[in-house]
């Protein structure tokens, strides 16, 4: 009979095989439709061709003429479109990331569109079924059949509660949350793959991977975007001007998630002209002042407020909707973009490689460069030859962002999430009324920033806890000399000393006198059996002698060429 750690480990190997046979299907079709979008030097230049049993003339004849006539980033686009949703949403999440691909790609993948197909009501019944077994007809009076919207990964239908609620129901798409946890399986076993052979991209494509597997995890969990329209529907609850969905928690699920139906009218099936001017400027000053007042006061904003996810209701109040995507900005980040405006509009080129160390993970040595603060100088020139009223605050932070791009340090998703909201709600407004000034607008939210910072309460509020700091240490010093003169009675002092790579200087003095000992072997194999055939060949009789000499120069041969193409293989990069 097996153990339990047996059967154990049968069953990991199962679920391995069962993976990997996935992720090779996967694969396959992923070629496939590189290869059909006019990505076949990809394909033929990394012999994944052969993957698929073809060569690369016949991967060429799949080739389509009028394909080709497209630029990249939209052959790229049509390529994540077809490939299914998850690689839509990485297709989106990635236009919010220039420090990961150039803007031109980023640009175009902000076209993506997920608008699919419904898939039919009894497929849609089936998942309320399975997560409200024997409570659905407890919770809903009605659900009707035909979707207000289909996307790739769900679809929203209207309902009506038990005590007469309206609501809306987001319902995940049957069989899409296996397909995105495979395609996220995938997705990082391709990142450790370039992450050994590629050690120059700036960033860690292991680490961005898993960056993109929590993002897509989170999209087909509705538990999470409840969460997050639950707490932006508290933040702004006693507030006129704007508004959140409520959440149904009874009705909601991993799977399901169930809102107020709002009733209003989209802002993207608006015109600025049926509003009239005043209303228009409320709109806008309300729009701008929502996202502002969540990134910069409450540090959690909605990071996708663009005219579709914005509903105008009565009286100009706003209603968002769509919280899946979210982004978190903490004190110290909101005081260090802050700072960076400040450091832009003054000219102060140390403040702004202060804010760069601050913000990002980079060396500060690389702030010293002479390249890099000419680039800070010529970011700080462009802004002021404009007047205050007239800067883009997102162009300001986007522009920042791209040059750090060309010294590949990579920034924050939260901050980059920022950008792209400010850059939205910027937008919205330049269609809506594009003589509202925004800055002027939100300066009442920026110097709340600025005087938590540097107002006379913040100050002394610092002081105190430095103070108090000191006060702890000065308490403790006397403990700490103390143990300091016990363990020099007793002769308990202990060195300990961190070489760092110490490992690898082992591994390489290991590497040495192995290729030494080969080195050896080698050339004893040459001057033996060259010994011997010279010897085999004076002799009167030719014997066994002279070809085991052969054999030894055969084995030397042979050791010599394992000996070079050891040195010629690519290295698996050392963390």
């Amino acid at each position: 009979m097996k153990s339990p750690d047996n059967v154990r480990d049968t069953l990991m190997k199962i679920t391995s095989l069962r993976k990997t046979y996935k992720n090779t299907k996967r694969l396959a079709e992923i070629i496939k439709v590189l290869s059909k979008f006019g990505f076949r030097e990809v394909i033929t230049e990394t012999g994944l061709h052969r993957f698929l049993g073809k060569t690369s003339d016949d991967t060429a004849k799949d080739h389509q003429s009028q394909i080709e006539k497209l630029s990249r980033p939209v052959r790229a686009r049509m390529v994540l479109e077809e490939l299914g949703p998850t690689f839509i949403k990485i297709g989106q999440i990635l236009s919010t990331r220039p420090d990961l691909i150039p803007p031109e790609w980023a640009e175009e993948f902000s076209e993506l569109q997920d608008n699919v197909s419904p898939v039919s009501f009894e497929s849609i019944h089936q998942v309320l079924d399975d997560e409200f077994p024997g409570r659905l007809d407890l919770l809903f009076d009605s659900i009707e059949e035909t979707p207000l919207a289909a996307a790739s990964v769900a679809q929203v239908h209207r309902a009506a509660l038990i005590n007469g609620d309206e609501v809306v129901i987001k319902v995940l798409k049957p069989g899409n949350r296996e397909r995105v946890e495979d395609d996220v399986s995938l997705l990082e076993s391709m990142a450790e793959l370039v992450e050994q052979y590629f050690s120059d991209l700036g960033y860690s494509p292991i680490e961005v991977a898993n960056e993109f597997s929590r993002e897509l995890l989170r999209e087909v969990n509705f538990i999470q975007e409840a969460q997050a329209t639950e707490r932006l529907y508290r933040y702004f609850e006693d507030d006129p001007d704007i508004s959140f969905p409520r959440v149904y928690w009874q009705a909601s699920t991993r799977n399901v998630l169930t809102l107020e139906e709002i009733k209003g009218t989209p802002l993207s099936e608006i015109s600025p002209a049926q509003l009239g001017p005043v209303l228009c400027r409320k709109i806008v000053a309300n729009a701008t002042k929502s996202v502002f007042k969540q990134c910069l006061k409450f540090g959690f904003f909605h990071a996708d407020p663009h005219p579709g996810n914005i509903f105008l209701l009565e009286g100009g109040q706003l209603c968002f909707i769509d919280c899946g995507t979210t982004g978190h900005l903490d004190k110290k980040t909101a005081e260090h973009l802050v700072d960076l405006v400040a450091g832009v509009i003054k000219g102060n080129i140390q403040l702004l490689c202060r804010v760069v160390i601050e913000l990002t993970d980079v060396d500060p040595a690389m702030t010293d460069r002479r390249d890099f603060r000419a680039d800070l100088q010529q970011l700080i020139s462009q802004v002021q030859s404009t007047p205050l009223e007239h800067i883009n605050l997102a162009s300001l932070l986007s522009d920042f962002f791209i040059m750090l791009q060309r010294y590949k340090i990579r920034c924050p998703s939260d901050l980059l999430l920022l950008v792209k909201a400010l850059s939205t709600i910027e937008t919205v407004a330049a269609e809506i009324d594009p003589t509202f000034d925004v800055l002027a607008h939100v300066e009442p939210e920026i110097e709340e920033v600025v005087t938590s910072r540097y107002g006379l309460g913040a100050i002394r509020k610092r002081m105190q806890k430095t103070l108090t700091s000191y006060l702890l240490l000065l308490e403790d010093i006397p403990r700490d000399v103390q143990r300091f003169l016990d363990h020099a009675r007793h002769h308990r002092f202990t060195l300990n000393l961190e070489l760092m790579r110490i490992e690898h200087l082992g591994e390489k003095i290991d590497l040495s006198s192995r290729m030494m000992g080969m080195a050896m072997i080698i050339a004893a194999l040459i001057v033996g059996s060259s010994i011997l055939i010279l010897a085999d060949r004076l002799s009167r009789e030719q014997g066994i002698i002279g070809h085991i000499g052969i054999i030894g120069l055969i084995l030397a041969g042979v050791y010599s060429a394992g000996f070079v193409a050891s040195f010629l293989l690519p290295k698996k990069k050392q963390k």
